[in-house]
């Protein structure tokens, strides 16, 4: 395959992945600006910190989609079919015992977080409205991990594009239903995740299995589905996806913590502006899931050319949109702010700190796109490693540089944490040719 084929590939796959992942930062776009145009800071705050709390623990098991990547590109690749209808039928049941260990402990989950943050007496009833509602999305969510990622590992991008746009286009129209029509606030913006997700894992298990169909017949062989060995063999990689998925969340989640430290003010602008990274993260991230795909594929064909022309390229492509990214945020930051929030001390902060969005794409679009190569790979003991190096780091200079220059130091220290991430794992790119060669 050619350079110029490989790029035209890379863009094929990515580009409706690239239209999915708008809609997921959207629906928090959406959210706060829902809650940031109410009367009360505390609504914005509270949802804040709870989409935070919620975002890492269900991130936590995004081994469930990213596990599931490697594993089904490379049995992709070697035509083992069967081996993915078990693989998806194995996840789906492990998000059933998460789910169920989720709601059992959410008591528990609930008291962790009001010891972690600093609440008044309005956010704290925000927030546990918020939560109490929010925390049986998990099946849902954690079952369109599974889905999303078994297209990715088939090369089926479109498909996997349609199950998170889905997901995301009805989480919008639900949360400002119930927003707006029945003035529900917080509430309103949690029922709608929860009912979203429920009709997106529904609609889309059923065609999930109608499509493997296709493919090969589904037995439901419980002997090779809970086969101790491949069990044990997906727990090693899931583990390694599982510690490096939760220093990931945990950083952001740490993120937020810091802000409240400083005040509830600064969280509910930081909120404002993250939401703005975190679009340009699902953005460019289009072509590290795109490249997972590819990445395993090439492994499990033993395609050495056709490995080295993804990475090349997908960091090209990532790098140069990251750019554009940065651009546009420079000429329009203002004015997503203003569409965010109408409360003068929280625009006024945003506003203050708004460059961190122009600086942020460009710098941050090398280590998403290693993620993608690793995850496709399987590498996830490296992926474990950088990012333990990385948050410490992350900590370490959060810890002195919040000291001394307050939430400056906070987002001077998150774009040190990226940095980190993308060296770390640059160190370890070699071990993925070597697989091959």
């Amino acid at each position: 395959m050619s350079s110029k084929s490989s790029i035209t590939n890379l863009l094929h796959l990515s580009i409706p992945i690239f239209f999915a992942n708008l809609a997921i930062p959207l629906v928090a776009i959406v959210d706060t600006g829902l809650m940031g145009n109410l009367d009360d800071a505390s609504y914005l705050t509270a949802t804040s910190i709870a989409s935070s709390l919620f975002s890492m623990i269900f991130w936590s098991f995004g081994f469930l989609r990213m596990g599931t990547v490697g594993m089904v590109a490379k049995a992709h690749g070697s035509n083992q079919y069967n081996e993915i209808v078990d693989l998806v039928i194995r996840n789906i049941t492990f998000v059933i015992v998460i789910s169920l260990l989720l709601i059992f402990l959410q008591h528990f989950i609930f008291n962790l977080g009001l010891q972690i943050f600093d609440l008044s007496n309005d956010t704290e009833k925000y927030f546990k409205d918020y939560f109490d509602i929010r925390i049986y999305s998990s099946l849902g969510e954690l079952t369109i991990f599974v889905i999303t990622g078994l297209f990715i590992g088939l090369q089926k991008t479109k498909t996997s594009s349609v199950v998170v746009g889905f997901f995301a286009v009805t989480n919008i129209i639900f949360s400002l239903f119930f927003v707006l029509y029945f003035n529900l606030n917080v509430t309103g913006v949690a029922l709608g995740t929860l009912v979203s997700s429920t009709l997106t894992s529904f609609i889309f298990l059923i065609y999930t299995f109608s499509e493997l169909k296709k493919l090969t017949n589904i037995n439901f062989d419980i002997k090779k589905i809970f086969n101790v060995k491949k069990i044990k063999n997906i727990f090693n990689i899931n583990f390694n996806i599982f510690i490096r998925t939760v220093l990931l969340t945990f950083s952001f989640l740490f993120f937020t913590y810091l802000g409240n430290t400083i005040s509830e003010d600064v969280v509910a602008a930081n909120t404002i502006l993250i939401n703005l990274v975190f679009l340009s993260a699902f953005i460019l991230d289009a072509y590290a899931f795109s490249t997972e795909g590819i990445v395993g594929y090439s492994i499990g064909s033993k395609n050495i050319t056709l490995l080295r022309d993804v990475i090349k390229n997908s960091f090209m492509l990532s790098a140069s949109t990251g750019l554009l990214i940065s651009l546009l945020y420079f000429f329009g930051k203002n004015y997503f702010i203003s569409l965010m929030t109408d409360l003068p001390n929280i625009k006024t902060i945003s506003l203050s700190y708004s460059y961190w969005v122009v600086i942020i794409p460009f710098i941050s679009s090398f280590c998403y796109q290693f993620d993608g190569i690793f995850v496709g790979a399987s590498q996830t003991k490296e992926l474990r490693n950088a990012m333990i190096i990385s948050v410490c780091i992350y900590i370490l200079s959060a810890l002195y540089l919040i000291s001394n220059f307050g939430n400056l130091g906070l987002w001077i220290s998150l774009s040190i944490f990226l940095i980190a991430r993308a060296l770390s794992l640059f160190i370890y790119l070699g071990r993925i040719y070597k697989r091959i060669t």
